[in-house]
């Protein structure tokens, strides 16, 4: 069964270029709602944690430097199918491949600067959202308490 959550975040280059607000548009406009939302700049160890898969790659250190250039907006994403259906909506890896109308069509460069990342799995996005995110943020105090209730009660 396909989960309600995805994971995304807007890349330095996309918020370097003032794409922030269009961005959130789009996704807004296909029907996700925004659970959780944040600007940071990730570190060269966070960067390095983060994108583990490739380590070893003829690109990772390309990827690491790129991505700690500078500030990122990450984000948990809520709609029905929500990585399936934001993977559509953000298109193609490589830019020039994507569909027309897509959030890396419109906002990415090539296949690194492609303006967004997006979960592209159910696990992963549930691993990379708490990468950025705290159960607090996630959740808010209310949901933390009940969640924490449900817990001791079992």
């Amino acid at each position: 069964m396909a989960g309600n959550k995805t994971f995304s975040m807007i890349k330095p280059n996309a918020v370097k270029s003032g794409h922030i607000g269009h961005i959130l548009a789009h996704i807004s406009d296909a029907g996700f709602r925004i659970v959780a939302l944040k600007m940071t700049k990730l570190s060269v160890s966070q960067a390095s944690a983060f994108y583990g898969i490739h380590e070893g790659k003829p690109f990772f250190n390309s990827l690491i430097e790129f991505m700690y250039s500078g500030p990122v907006v990450t984000m948990i994403l809520e709609k029905e199918n929500a990585v399936e259906e934001y993977r559509k909506l953000i298109g193609a890896t490589n830019p020039q491949m994507a569909e027309e109308g897509t959030i890396r069509k419109l906002y990415g460069v090539d296949t690194q600067t492609n303006a967004v990342h997006g979960s592209d799995s159910d696990e992963n996005a549930f691993i990379e959202a708490n990468f950025f995110f705290s159960m607090r943020e996630r959740f808010g105090v209310r949901g933390v308490e009940m969640l924490t209730d449900a817990i001791t009660q079992l």
